[in-house]
């Protein structure tokens, strides 16, 4: 429909199925692409056991989650967030983490790229402050990981694996330094990997799998999305709670910073886009901000999340994208009131 442009405005118009068509499919085909074939070499190799051993004492303590976990947030951090996300959903299939851990994970290590942040900064106008923008992200994104995992839904998600038991071992024997043993298990798990043609194929064929199987998915989630954000009220309707709480943390031009926001849900772009118009430097700053922090947005992420295993529903992702705005804006606009 979007290619032949046959069909309802609301889903063939530039502003919705144009944005998936036009916009994201490109990005995500070669993405993937990529991202498929080099994930063994991210998560086959030994990487994820000397680096989940390492990192094992200080993720238990501050995220409640295994070290590997730190793996999907680099993915995330140095590539895209849909990268980190595909490495979440694949050692939760191999049972390395629960349903509460890859949840966790899922939707709040899926950190956006330094790129794209610079790109939404450029857009929203604040560029100029970009060192303290992305500053703050980095610091909510922190405090929010921090938070999240403690509290309902995701505290509440059962430590369940996707073949029934785990395949994670993360403890150090007491003969061992940290160390020592992270090299040993690293140097183990590379040993015991197969042949790289084997690698190769199972690869092709997952490759095989997202093009056919979650493609189409974004596609119709995220061109709905838009297209709710675009041609309905429904965002509007959402942020009306949220006007108060602005009001409250004494953001200027709240009433208009609300829609943007709850816009996010759709698409992470969309807060830039309709923040860009507001007068308020300050209020720009946090908008911007906020849409890097909610990391669920439909038309990527969250299609992705609901295609996966992993059992969370759209009204326990959108439940999760309010608690994290709740808690980064908070933050945020602490810091944007020390700027401006």
């Amino acid at each position: 429909m979007i290619f032949l442009q046959v069909g309802p405005e609301f889903i063939i118009s530039r502003n919705t199925g144009g944005v998936i068509f036009e916009d994201l499919i490109p990005i995500l085909i070669p993405l993937f692409f990529f991202a498929i074939l080099l994930l063994p070499f991210l998560t086959d190799f030994g990487l994820m056991e000397f680096l989940g051993t390492l990192s094992s004492k200080l993720f238990v303590k501050l995220f409640n989650l295994p070290g590997r976990s730190a793996v999907d947030a680099m993915s995330s951090w140095f590539g895209a967030a849909s990268i980190g996300l595909l490495v979440t959903m694949q050692q939760y299939d191999k049972s390395y983490y629960s349903q509460r851990e890859a949840a966790i994970i899922a939707t709040t290590f899926s950190v956006t790229s330094i790129a794209f942040t610079y790109v939404v900064a450029k857009t929203i106008g604040v560029d100029n402050n970009f060192v303290y923008f992305y500053l703050t992200i980095a610091l909510t994104g922190f405090i929010a990981a921090v938070i999240m995992p403690r509290i309902p839904p995701l505290s509440l998600k059962p430590d369940t694996y996707h073949s029934g038991k785990s395949m994670l071992d993360e403890e150090t024997p007491a003969h061992y330094s940290t160390y020592q043993w992270a090299v040993n298990r690293a140097v183990t798990r590379a040993q015991s990997m197969p042949k790289l043609g084997q690698v190769f194929k199972s690869s092709t064929k997952n490759l095989f799998d997202i093009y056919f199987g979650l493609i189409p998915v974004v596609f119709a989630i995220g061109t709905i999305g838009l297209g709710l954000a675009e041609y309905t009220p429904v965002f509007n309707w959402l942020a009306t709670p949220l006007v108060p709480l602005l009001e409250w943390l004494q953001i200027p031009e709240a009433a208009e910073a609300a829609p943007a926001m709850i816009r996010g849900f759709a698409d992470m772009y969309l807060p830039a886009l309709v923040g860009k118009s507001i007068e308020s430097e300050m209020t720009r700053f946090i908008v911007g901000a906020a849409s890097i922090t909610q990391i669920i947005y439909m038309s990527e992420v969250g299609a992705l999340i609901l295609k996966s295993n992993i059992k969370l529903n759209i009204l326990e992702l959108f439940g999760i994208f309010m608690l994290r705005t709740l808690i980064s804006l908070v933050i945020i606009t602490s810091v944007a009131h020390l700027l401006y």
